[in-house]
């Protein structure tokens, strides 16, 4: 079985969100287990600069090529790299005109650079991977990759044997533009109706992945049954129940070798289960480098991800005036609505000895906030998998969380008196629920060190290693292939 992996970011070489961190780590897991793996990406601007970061190699290895149906004849370029620590290789689309912005997703015209990417990713297959079986694509950015396959390429001998998997990272972005973009992706007009890619009058990018791809999962079980619902769903709550004997939820992994509190090179102070000591000596040196004061059983609440509505930021916002009367501190890091942001500044300058707010994305901060922070602050409107979670329980920092989409399906709610459980959370979004689930675990963190300890030994057990979800993929991929041979 030969697969190749599309997407529009992939760790290290560019990494926005979560969809980076999948698509650079899965392979590396799914490796031994198929003939054959590779991975197609734009060539970013950022891209050049991480590959020297990096020290990854670099080859053009063929130029001068076209897309088969677009309107835009640009022609393209194709270098290869691979992803660190595995053989596999990285084949890079480049095309000056079109991925020309500093910033991944900065181009004027999204639907223009995308749809030609993904017209571009099959000519690559066609000329350089004509024995690919599978086509995994991931969201909107390439979700017309199946579009083209089963309407413009239906009679092509060797991209019609392609089958495809659609995983839908997040619903809530889904690449609505306006009718023409059909006339530029050089894709027939007949596909804007409502049983194909029309949408209230739009065209819609993922739908017609949706509709078009042999198999669709998104990632996580829950997740899976949440979009199918109208509150979930963002309008497309129908169109998938339509697909709902090919829907699945694979929950993401993380790769516990770059992960490891024993030996991460990012963190002052390596730690394990059997030496928590450690730990502390992470969280005094976290707050001494973020000019909190130095109190090794002052516990530390932290949060990491996009300063946004969906992370549940409005509800940390509402109750921060509350948790700086108690005995704690909270750590901020993450950029996203200006609204937020700015909100936040305002209460760090309020309240100085309290918070430490930091707009911005900074990866070796990131990881010691995990390995420094008693707990970890997730109270997502909607949360299709998350990663945060599952970083904090490996370094045995405590998730503090809205029982939604993926976060319902890892973290399961502590209890003292068995002494099972990972973490805490609440299924109502508000701001007093996520207060009483906090008050929840500060309770037990100021009244019962023997219990804490226990909870921390649980969460660092879990297992969110990538293995598991590999072999379910897998299966998804004979699933795609008797579907297309069928």
């Amino acid at each position: 079985m030969n697969i190749t992996f599309v997407s529009y970011e992939v760790a290290p070489f560019a990494k926005v969100g979560g969809l980076g961190d999948v698509v650079g780590t899965l392979p590396k897991f799914l490796q031994k287990k198929v003939d054959s793996i590779s991975v197609i990406m734009p060539f970013h601007k950022i891209v050049e600069k991480n590959i020297e970061k990096y020290n990854l190699p670099l080859e053009k290895i063929d130029e001068n090529l076209y897309p088969f149906s677009h309107s835009l004849k640009y022609p393209f370029s194709v270098f290869k790299s691979v992803l660190p620590e595995t053989n596999v290789p990285v084949y890079l689309i480049k095309n000056e005109n079109l991925f020309s912005t500093e910033d991944v997703y900065e181009y004027p015209h999204p639907e223009h650079q995308t749809s030609y990417f993904c017209d571009a990713s099959l000519s690559l297959i066609k000329n350089l991977l004509p024995d690919v079986d599978i086509i995994h694509v991931n969201d909107w950015q390439t979700s017309l990759i199946p579009v083209y396959l089963r309407n413009n390429y239906r009679d092509d001998e060797i991209l019609n044997k392609k089958a495809t998997v659609l995983t839908i990272h997040n619903l809530g972005y889904q690449g609505i533009f306006s009718p023409d973009t059909l006339n530029v992706a050089g894709l027939p007009g007949y596909l804007y109706n409502i049983d194909a890619l029309e949408f209230f009058g739009q065209i819609n990018f993922l739908k017609g992945g949706i509709l078009f791809s042999d198999v669709i999962n998104t990632v996580s079980k829950t997740y899976a049954e949440e979009i199918q619902t109208e509150e979930y769903g963002y309008k497309l709550d129908g169109v998938l129940k339509i697909r709902n004997e090919d829907l699945y939820g694979i929950l993401n992994g993380i790769d516990y070798d770059s992960f490891n509190p024993q030996t991460d090179k990012l963190i002052p102070h390596n730690f394990s289960i059997s030496n928590l000591d450690n730990k502390i000596k992470n969280k005094l040196a976290l707050q001494e480098q973020l000019n909190l004061p130095k109190k090794e059983n002052v516990p530390v609440i932290s949060f990491i991800g996009r300063i946004v509505e969906q992370k549940g930021i409005d509800l940390i916002s509402e109750i921060i005036d509350y948790l700086t009367l108690l005995d704690i501190q909270i750590v901020i890091l993450g950029t996203g609505d200006k609204k937020y942001e700015e909100l936040l500044i305002k209460y760090q300058n309020k309240y100085p000895d309290k918070l430490s707010i930091n707009i911005k994305f900074d990866l070796e901060l990131a990881q010691l906030i995990y390995a420094g922070s008693d707990m970890f602050m997730m109270p997502s409107k909607y949360e299709p998998c998350g990663l945060g979670q599952m970083y904090s329980m490996r370094y045995g920092t405590i998730p503090i969380v809205r029982y939604t989409g993926g976060l319902a399906d890892t973290v399961k709610e502590f209890s003292c008196e068995n002494n099972k459980g990972t973490g805490f959370g609440f299924y109502e979004y508000s701001s007093s629920n996520l207060l009483i689930s906090i008050l929840k675990a500060l309770n037990i963190y100021f009244r019962n060190n023997d219990c804490w300890k226990n909870l921390i030994k649980n969460a660092m057990s879990s297992d969110f290693s990538w293995d598991k979800s590999a072999d379910e993929y897998l299966h998804l991929y004979k699933k795609a292939i008797n579907k297309k041979n069928c």
